[in-house]
C-alpha cells in the first residue's frame, strides 16, 4: 500500500476487497515455488511482506521505500523485517516490486538497478496498473507516469535482461465497472487528483471479494484484461 493511502483503510487492509484480492494472486503467481528472503521494493505499508511472512516459508522480508523517515528493525509472525530508505547489495532470493515502475520515469534504469543488487537466479514478482484507457485522477494524485499494457511490461523487463516466465492481467471481472466508473468521473470532474481507494459497506465488499476470489482460478491465463499487469519473472 502506498505511504500516501496508508491512513484511508488502517486496520481493515487485510479485509478490503482489493487488498485481500490482490494477496491471493501473489500467493498462487508463487505457488509451488520456494524462498527465504524477499526484498520488497516500494513496499510502503509492508502489506504484502506481511502477507508472505505469515502465510509462506519466507524466513525474512527487507521493506525498501523513499517515503520512509528512517530505518527501523523489527518482527511479524517472529519473523525479522526491516525497513530502509535504500539498500546496497541483498542476497535475497525474491523481489517484490507491487505498484512501484510507474512511480518513476526513467522504469528501466530502476528495474535495472535492483537486478543489479541481487544474485543470480533471484526471481522478481512484479506488477503494475494496467491500460493507459484508464488513467484518472487516482494516477494523478499517487505520482504515477504510466500505465501499462501487459505486452509493454514484458517487454521492458525483457529489455533489462530478465527472463520473463509468467504474465497475466488481474481484477479482469471487475474490469467493466471500473471503467465506467473512471469514465464518468472524468466526464464530471476532470482528472481530479484524489484517491479513489475507500471503505466499502460490508456487503459489497464481500461480493467484490467473492467475484475476484473466483477470478484466482483463471489468473495465469488472462492475457485479455484487468487493472493489474502481473509478471513472474528471473535473473539469468
Amino acid at each position: 500500500m502506498d505511504v500516501k493511502e496508508s491512513g484511508i483503510l488502517g486496520d481493515s487492509i487485510n479485509s478490503h476487497w482489493y487488498y485481500a484480492s490482490k494477496a491471493l494472486a501473489v500467493a498462487n503467481l508463487l505457488k509451488g515455488r520456494t524462498f527465504s528472503k524477499v526484498l520488497d521494493v516500494g513496499a510502503g505499508s509492508a502489506f504484502f511482506s506481511h502477507f508472505l511472512l505469515e502465510n509462506s516459508d519466507i524466513r525474512e522480508a527487507l521493506c525498501i521505500d523513499t517515503a520512509y523517515t528512517g530505518e527501523k528493525d523489527g518482527s511479524y509472525c517472529g519473523k525479522p523485517i526491516h525497513f530502509r530508505r535504500t539498500i546496497g547489495m541483498s542476497d535475497a532470493d525474491l523481489v517484490l516490486m507491487m505498484d512501484v515502475l510507474e512511480h518513476v520515469e526513467d522504469d528501466k534504469a530502476m528495474l535495472e538497478d535492483y537486478i543489479a543488487k541481487v544474485p543470480s537466479g533471484t526471481e522478481f514478482l512484479i506488477s503494475v496498473p494496467a491500460f493507459q484507457s484508464l488513467w484518472s485522477g487516482h494516477d494523478e494524485f499517487l505520482g504515477h507516469y504510466r500505465r501499462y499494457r501487459l505486452i509493454q511490461l514484458e517487454n521492458l523487463i525483457r529489455s533489462t535482461g530478465l527472463a520473463v516466465l509468467g504474465g497475466n492481467y488481474y481484477f479482469g471481472a471487475v474490469f467493466p465497472l471500473a471503467s465506467t466508473v473512471r469514465l464518468l468521473g472524468r466526464l464530471r470532474s476532470g482528472q481530479n487528483p484524489k484517491s479513489q481507494l475507500m471503505r466499502h459497506h460490508p456487503v459489497i465488499n464481500r461480493i467484490l471479494a467473492s467475484i475476484c476470489r473466483l477470478e484466482i482460478r483463471i489468473q495465469k491465463s488472462n492475457r485479455c484484461a484487468g487493472l493489474t499487469a502481473f509478471c513472474l519473472a528471473k535473473k539469468k
